[in-house]
């Protein structure tokens, strides 16, 4: 009798290590489909992009263009948008201000206000932004003792202009209606079966008898 039972605990600690081994892979092994590194730009127009929204992401945006632009997903749909109205500079110049107000060096700072000047804000500038000449005066005037405020009411009026004029464009195009549909269509399709439910199907069709499960608990949890 006493043989059989530690041949049982030893043959129970042999399939609980066995299972625990077969269970660490199944946590550590990523999700079908899932893809490694950052998402990448959206095309909004495709109708073959793989990428894929939560419908709260989507349909937050036309909630206010304050959670749009919060949004990376938002600012990268929103930007593909603009460029199929070639306007994709008001962003841009948007994006460049709130990357340039995070300097720290005066060095730098003074670089960057002129490249943002030379690039979004100078009349004929390559990706000139619309604003009005005495905005442009002032901000040039600001260039000589460039701070990170130097550009905060050419940012304002720019803002202002996208979330009047593309803003509302954006939330009655088509594109962006396919894909609040594609999101919201998303949310109600099954789900990938998550890690627990993969855990118990595993459990379940284990080998492992009854009389080991302690055993396999003992080494699970205690890892």
């Amino acid at each position: 009798m006493c043989r059989t039972l530690a041949t049982l605990s030893t043959n129970c600690l042999e399939r609980a290590k066995e299972f625990k081994t077969r269970l660490g892979i199944l946590l550590h092994k990523p999700e079908l489909g899932a893809e490694p590194g950052n998402v990448s730009k959206v095309d909004l127009g495709s109708k073959c992009s793989k990428q894929r929204y939560s419908s709260e992401d989507v349909l937050g945006w036309r909630e206010s263009f304050d959670l749009l632009l919060s949004s990376k997903n938002g600012v990268a749909a929103f930007r593909a948008f603009l460029k199929t109205e070639f306007s994709e500079e008001n962003l841009e110049f948007w994006l460049a201000c709130e990357e340039f107000k995070k300097t720290r060096s005066n060095t730098k700072m003074v670089s960057k206000a002129h490249r943002i000047f030379e690039e979004f804000v100078r009349s004929e500038a390559p990706k000139e932004v619309n604003i009005d000449h005495e905005t442009r005066e002032l901000t040039s005037r600001n260039l000589q003792a460039a701070t990170t405020s130097c550009f905060e009411v050419a940012q304002g009026r720019v803002r202002t202009l996208m979330e009047k004029d593309s803003y509302p464009r954006f939330l009655r195009s088509a594109a962006y209606r396919d894909l609040a549909e594609q999101a919201a269509a998303a949310s109600f399709s099954s789900s990938p079966p998550s890690r627990t439910t993969k855990w118990v199907s595993l459990l379940k069709t284990s080998s492992i008898p009854a009389p080991c499960f302690w055993v396999w608990q003992n080494l699970a949890l205690g890892s």
